[in-house]
This record gives C-alpha cells, sequence and structure tokens, in this order.
C-alpha cells in the first residue's frame, strides 16, 4: 500500500476515533498525531504522560515494574526484595534478558526471585519486622551481595510501612547499602514515574558514597554508560566500540552492572547516555552535582552508529577522534556486506513500531540502512521531550500514537498494511494469528544483541528472517479475507 498523505492519516485518527463516545474520543484525540518535521515542540501536536483511559486497554507498566524491572533489577551484585505480595515479585523475574556475567547465587542474582510475601496479617499489623528478619536471611544466606533494595509493592504505600527506618538500621548492622524505593504501583501514570523514583533512590542512598574517596584512579578518558540494560548483550557490543577508539568504560548501569560501578561513576569525564527516558535524571543530577557532562548516543545501525561515535569523540582531544575514525572504518566492510546482503530482500519494506524506552525513535536509522521506512511508531510511557526528538527522525505525515489502546494499534495495522510490526510481548500473538510478521523488539524476540556493528548483522538477519518467513503464505491477514472475498463474484461472472 502507498503511504499515506497528511489528509488520510487524519483521516484515518478520525475513523478510528468514532467507535469511542463522546469524552473519550476527545482525550484520545490528543494522544494521535500526524508527524510534522517543521513543528519544534510536540506538545503542539501531541500529548504524553497522562492517566491511561479506564476501560480501554493499554499496555503499560506500572511505578514498580519501572524501577525494579527496569532500572535496579539488573544491577547483578545486589539483592532486590521485592516487598509486598509475592506475584508482583514473580512476574517481574528474569523477564528483560538483563544478560551478566557471574555465577547466580553466589555473587551475581539478577535472575532470582526475592520476596517478603505479604499475607493478609501483613497488611493488617504491618511488615517492618517481617521485612527486617529477611535482610537478615538474605544476608545468612548470600553473604557475597553487595548490598540489598527494597522494591515497594502497592501494599506498601497503602499501610505506611517505615521502609526507610528498616534501611537504615539494617545498613549500620550490615556496613553495606540498603536502599528503599517508594516505587507503590499505583505511584504516577506508568512505569515512567518508577524509572524517576528509582533515579533518587541512587542520588540519596548511592551516587555519593565514594565522595571524597580519592583511591581510584582516573585518567582523561573515563566515561560511564548509563540506561543500556545488556538486553541480549547490548551493552557489551557498545562497550566493545567505545574501547577501540580509546575510552576508559568505568561504569556500565545497569545492565551487567554492580553498585560497585554506580557509586564510581561521578568520578567519570562524561556520562553517556542510551535510554534517555528512564536515566535523564540521575544524569541531570550529576551534571549539576559534579559537573560532569552528559549525552545521548544511538548504537542501532552503521549511520547512527558512526554519527555517535563522532559526537562522543568530538568531546575528547584528538586523540579519541582519530580513535573514532579508526573503527568506523574498521567496521566499513563488516556492515556494508551486510547491507549488500540484506537490503535487497528488505527495501521498501514498511515498518510500524510501539515500544517503550528509547526504541521508538533510536531504531529508525538501523531500518533505514536497510532500505525499510518507518511509517508509524509511539510510545508507551514518553514524555514530550521523547516525542521532541522522534518528529525530526519521523517522515512528514507519518502516524505518531501516545499510550496507544489495542483497538487503535490493530484498526491502524488494518488500514496502514504494514510489512513488519516491531512491538511487546502484549501485542506479538496479536498480529502474529493476523499474518502479519512480528518481532518482539522489548528483548529482541530472544536474540540480539542488536547494538554496535556486530548488533547490526543479527539485526539485519532478524528482520530478514521474520519478514520472509514462508509461514506468511500460509496465513491471510483480515484485510486480505475481505478483498478476495469481493473478488470473488468478479471471477465467478468471469
Amino acid at each position: 500500500m502507498a503511504n499515506l498523505t497528511r489528509e488520510e492519516t487524519m483521516d484515518l485518527i478520525a475513523e478510528v476515533l468514532e467507535v469511542y463516545p463522546e469524552k473519550a474520543k476527545k482525550d484520545r484525540a490528543k494522544h494521535l498525531a500526524v508527524n510534522d518535521q517543521s513543528i519544534e515542540q510536540s506538545k503542539k501536536c501531541i500529548t504524553s504522560n497522562r492517566k491511561s483511559l479506564p476501560g480501554v486497554m493499554t499496555v503499560r507498566g506500572c511505578a514498580y515494574a519501572g524501577s525494579k524491572g527496569v532500572v535496579w533489577g539488573p544491577i547483578k551484585d545486589v539483592i532486590h526484595i521485592s516487598h509486598g505480595p509475592v506475584g508482583c515479585g514473580q512476574y517481574s523475574r528474569a523477564g528483560r534478558r538483563n544478560y551478566y556475567v557471574g555465577m547466580t547465587g553466589v555473587n551475581t542474582f539478577g535472575t532470582m526471585n526475592f520476596t517478603s510475601d505479604f499475607q493478609e496479617k501483613d497488611i493488617v499489623f504491618g511488615g517492618d519486622k517481617k521485612l527486617a528478619k529477611l535482610i537478615d536471611e538474605i544476608e545468612g544466606l548470600f553473604p557475597l551481595n553487595k548490598g540489598i533494595t527494597i522494591q515497594s509493592e502497592c501494599p506498601i504505600g497503602l499501610i505506611g510501612d517505615d521502609i526507610e527506618a528498616v534501611s537504615k538500621k539494617k545498613a549500620k548492622e550490615l556496613e553495606k547499602p540498603i536502599v528503599p524505593v517508594r516505587c507503590e504501583g499505583f505511584r504516577g501514570v506508568s512505569q515512567s514515574l518508577g524509572h524517576h523514583i528509582a533515579n533518587d533512590a541512587i542520588r540519596d542512598w548511592v551516587i555519593g558514597n565514594r565522595d571524597g574517596d580519592d583511591s581510584f584512579p582516573t585518567t582523561p578518558y573515563d566515561v560511564a554508560v548509563i540506561g543500556d540494560y545488556n538486553i541480549g548483550g547490548d551493552a557489551w557490543a557498545s562497550r566493545i566500540l567505545l574501547e577501540e577508539m580509546g575510552l576508559r568504560v568505568v561504569a556500565q548501569w545497569a545492565g551487567d552492572g554492580t553498585i560497585a560501578e554506580m557509586e564510581l561513576t561521578p568520578k567519570v569525564k562524561l556520562n553517556l547516555i542510551h535510554c534517555y527516558r528512564s536515566m535523564n535524571y540521575i544524569s541531570r543530577h550529576m551534571e549539576e552535582k559534579y559537573g560532569i557532562p552528559w549525552m545521548e548516543y544511538n548504537f542501532f545501525g552503521p549511520t547512527k552508529i558512526a554519527e555517535s561515535l563522532r559526537k562522543i569523540a568530538a568531546f575528547f582531544d584528538e586523540t579519541i577522534q582519530a580513535g573514532a575514525e579508526r573503527v568506523i572504518a574498521k567496521y566499513e566492510a563488516q556492515h556494508a556486506a551486510v547491507i549488500a546482503k540484506y537490503r535487497p530482500r528488505l527495501e521498501g519494506k514498511r515498518v510500524m513500531l510501539y515500544v517503550g524506552g528509547l526504541r521508538p525513535r533510536h531504531i529508525i536509522g538501523a531500518y533505514e540502512d536497510l532500505g525499510m521506512e518507518v511509517v508509524g511508531t509511539g510510545y508507551e510511557f514518553a514524555h514530550n521531550d521523547d516525542y521532541d526528538r522522534t518528529i525530526k527522525d519521523m517522515a512528514d505525515s507519518t502516524l505518531l500514537y501516545d499510550d496507544v489502546t489495542g483497538y487503535e494499534f490493530e484498526e491502524f495495522v488494518k488500514r496502514i498494511k504494514p510489512d513488519l510490526i516491531g512491538s511487546g510481548i502484549k501485542e506479538k500473538y496479536i498480529f502474529q494469528k493476523m499474518g502479519i510478521p512480528f518481532r518482539q523488539m522489548h528483548s529482541w524476540d530472544y536474540s540480539g544483541p542488536y547494538h554496535g556493528y556486530d548488533g547490526f548483522s543479527i539485526f539485519a538477519r532478524d528482520m530478514d528472517m521474520t519478514i520472509n518467513n514462508p509461514c506468511w503464505g500460509k496465513m491471510t491477514a483480515p484485510w486480505l479475507v475481505e478483498e478476495e472475498a469481493q473478488a470473488q463474484p468478479l471471477r465467478a461472472r468471469a
């Protein structure tokens, strides 16, 4: 199907909204927009970071998910207690494929589940004593842990457990960080506030622990990688490039990260943020308190990788700038071969994205390197500064959708008819049953890494494997069923 014009995209939005009652229609219209690259501030065209409408299907997570599942959970040598009923902890365990090096249960704990397992009596009488006992048990069973976080679930905020008092007391006894995180799921409108709360906990309980400690030798080329969760090994692939250009990665968090690295971050010369949405808060704090500048980077696809390497290198001296050019040249033949192999098979294919964090805009360049076009994109929990960055990466008249409902997404797909959808696990099986090629772009559909030049090779292979899989020829998308039904009488008359 040809690309929609601006008027056709506006008509599509209006048509999809018709199903809603007037109040819901008015609200949802603010979250759906036609992209216009001339707009400098996205708030003039789309609304974000608002509560989801009751009664419509949303795929957002909660504040607890943002803290425990995203920011804190991948810190590998710290034990994260899900304080509350067992359910939240169980369903947040090991869901993100945050790869790490270490021996699970000995010195790393990322895929283990620790919960205070609240019962009715804990709701009535409080769980402070139970929490203190749990911390003692953890210390006895896992003595090599380097700290503990207390990730509050909804009941904690409702009954008023004093997790801060327990943390202070136990930190003094055990002589290690015990961090209370007030990330009860009901806080805020989505997991985004959980990111912010987790960043504030890092600020208040961790980041200043080594202030005044000069025992760590620094260099002019020290950097920290922040907001890379090492999905499928992404952070490792990125770190290779940074170190090859001559930088020293002092801290990498949260994926495969340690609490010591977090404590050392204030000593670096530059903070490199991969996921702006989840980690910009702590980076701004370090800029204000320690004078450490920060910048975003994008290591999806060779075009954006080269842009980011040069942008990073420009902060340093000629040695690093020459190193960046050397790295770009080193991998040129590799990614040129990937493009030569896969671009003829993917040229002109159209993609719709709906993911969280940074992916709805960062991945666009990688698709374009393969000759593909992103014709619709949106975020689960973005703020307007995310859309400010997105409108410049999307073509004019393409579709933007914020906190899109299940109904809206399906209807948009039926009309736009993309060749590929990149979204989350909740949407995967719906669209696959509709006969549409789909990639799970929260955790790379059990593949990866996708960052860096090595990751681009895997990304290209996976997109080709998905779109050109012969299984789709055995399935018929709903709009094709309708077209075939309409064509049937014509064939009969012929």
